[in-house]
């Protein structure tokens, strides 16, 4: 079973940047295609970006340019770097396989954004 466990989150200003990770128990970073979620409260989990085996990437479109999604398959670990954040990206951020979550959620990492 894998397990994954994210880190990384904070309370930051508009404008700030934060950098996530994503460490899996197992390799299957260079096996599946994975992702990063978000849900905020009151709101659905949304897929904001996903990464391939071979490293293609996908973005939301309300990231798309601010938020970059990489990997280390050597740590077994992903990336999720986020910059030019506004108060709208506040959220609950989770790592799973994408676009189906097949393995069991994580607690996610709370990333606030206020001033």
């Amino acid at each position: 079973q894998v397990q994954l466990v994210e880190s990384g989150g904070g309370l930051v200003q508009p404008g700030g940047s934060l950098r996530l990770s994503c460490v899996a128990s197992r390799s299957i970073f260079r096996i599946y295609t994975m992702g990063w979620y978000r849900q905020a409260p009151g709101k659905q989990r949304e897929l904001v970006a996903s990464i391939s085996s071979g490293g293609n990437t996908n973005y939301a479109d309300s990231v798309k340019g601010r938020f970059t999604i990489s990997k280390d398959n050597a740590k077994n670990t992903m990336y999720l770097q986020l910059n030019n954040l506004n108060p709208s990206d506040t959220a609950v951020y989770l790592c799973n396989s994408a676009p189906t979550s097949y393995y069991g959620w994580g607690q996610g990492t709370q990333v606030t954004v206020s001033s």
